[in-house]
């Protein structure tokens, strides 16, 4: 073995171990936003959340704090608000809306440590197995799978980076990363290797880089649909005077108000839609130097499309037909289900011209 060979070999080595070492980190992440939502979350959410619920005298003022036995120190829990009327804030986004304590701000804290730690763990791993073979580490399901959950995480911390109240995502995040991450390193694991001839292009680092960053973000638009469906259904029991269980309480009072999440789906979809029309036009010009045609309705052509179409109807029906809420928040997770298949499914179970790429 020639010194060149055993540097890619030691690189594909040291990328397994940088991947196993972001899963146990994202381990103690999730126990840590586990942790914070059970014990609530004095952030800066929770005094807003406060004050909104405030008399209009003391809007400004922050709950009050009181002491408990064992020295614990516990906000008043303030009236939380649960619909947006017109003209009206809704509930700001974040755990905590609900008030809680300072040891839950604390281990919200400590997750989003451990999950930038994660992070940088995992993308040293993504790096290092590029190294290994000398090109974009993505040309099969495995190298996409741990590229997508470190670009998943990273749009997440840069929303927290810029100050959006987004911390609610954390938990399910870091829980969808650990599955997204166990079935690569199980399941979906290749052994590093070069390029077949029709992926050795330029056009990699364009098309497949826009579909991971189209897909990561899309998944962020999907949990905030799945978390409004829960957050909606709470806020109409108790509009319709029922009384959720304690466990529902506790959960949906430290999520944002369902308004407040469908906007949050709404508006990262449409943020990253335009991005998903461009992938699919840089994959039909790759198509034009690979294959010598644009379009030929390969299974991976087909769901690109049908997953651009599901998109472009729910953005449509929002922006013209005035659809908000479930029924809005069920034609986006129809349009991500079409993304998820158009990667598991056209993958495994199709056969077609992308077949190349392999598990």
């Amino acid at each position: 073995m020639n010194l060149a060979a055993a540097t890619n070999e030691s690189l594909a080595e040291a990328s397994n171990v940088l991947i196993y070492s972001s899963m146990a980190v994202y381990t103690l992440a999730f126990f840590a936003y586990i942790a914070e939502w059970v014990f609530g979350s004095r952030s800066k959410v929770g005094r807003t959340a406060a004050a909104l619920s405030a008399s209009p005298a003391a809007a400004s003022a922050a709950p009050a704090v009181k002491a408990q036995a064992g020295g614990t120190a516990v906000l008043e829990r303030p009236e939380v608000i649960t619909r947006s009327a017109a003209g009206m804030r809704d509930v700001p986004d974040g755990p905590g809306a609900a008030g809680g304590t300072f040891k839950g701000d604390l281990y919200g804290r400590i997750a989003v440590s451990l999950t930038v730690v994660a992070f940088v763990v995992e993308a040293g791993g993504v790096i290092t197995r590029a190294l290994s073979v000398q090109r974009a580490p993505w040309s099969n399901m495995y190298e996409f799978s741990i590229t997508f959950s470190t670009v998943a995480v990273g749009s997440y911390l840069v929303l927290l980076a810029l100050k959006k109240n987004v911390r609610w995502i954390g938990l399910p995040l870091v829980t969808t990363v650990l599955l997204d991450l166990g079935i690569a390193v199980t399941t979906l694991y290749t052994d590093s290797d070069q390029l077949v001839p029709a992926l050795d292009s330029y056009w990699l680092w364009i098309h497949v880089s826009t579909a991971i960053l189209c897909g990561a973000v899309f998944y962020l638009g999907a949990v905030g649909s799945i978390l409004y469906l829960f957050r909606d259904s709470y806020e109409n029991k108790l509009a319709s005077g029922g009384t959720p269980g304690k466990f529902a309480s506790s959960v949906m009072e430290r999520l944002p108000s369902a308004a407040s999440l469908d906007k949050f789906a709404y508006r990262i979809n449409a943020a990253v839609f335009p991005l998903w029309t461009f992938t699919i036009i840089a994959g039909a010009i790759w198509a034009g130097d690979a294959w010598g045609r644009y379009w030929g309705w390969d299974p991976k052509e087909v769901w690109s499309f049908i997953t651009w179409v599901a998109y472009a109807a729910y953005l449509h029906a929002r922006a013209t037909a005035g659809w908000k809420g479930r029924k809005a928040a069920y034609l986006a997770l129809v349009a991500f289900a079409c993304w998820l298949f158009n990667y598991y499914g056209v993958n495994i179970f199709v056969s077609g011209l992308h077949s190349y790429a392999g598990v």
